[in-house]
């Protein structure tokens, strides 16, 4: 292997490694994921602790919200194909949301 090749190869070994850290680092908050796929969403029930930060992307090719069904946490805004959102849920309960352009599109997460 060239010393160019060699070096590219380190770089982006480099970059990777420091863009994902590992889930179990110093300092690093559980996530968790919902896709929106096929008009629902996916887990439907998620079961999370307390600090949790649940992020949802749409993958449907139609726009969707995550909306609070009791205004317990901040909705979103309208999702387009591959965009995402994120709430950091600090307090144990049920928190029911739904998409507002769709409302049979029903999720919650319960935080534990």
């Amino acid at each position: 292997m060239s010393g160019r090749w060699r070096w590219l190869g380190a770089l982006a070994m480099a970059a990777s490694a420091s863009a994902f850290p590992p889930a179990h680092a110093a300092g690093t908050a559980t996530a968790a994921k919902v896709e929106i796929r096929n008009f629902a969403f996916s887990p439907k029930v998620l079961n999370v602790r307390a600090g949790t930060r649940v992020a949802w992307t749409n993958l449907d090719e139609e726009p969707h919200t995550v909306t609070s069904a009791g205004g317990q946490f901040q909705s979103s805004a309208a999702l387009d194909t591959g965009d995402g959102y994120a709430v950091t849920f600090s307090k144990p309960g049920t928190y029911t949301y739904y998409c507002a352009i769709h409302p049979m599109m029903v999720g919650t997460v319960v935080v534990k």
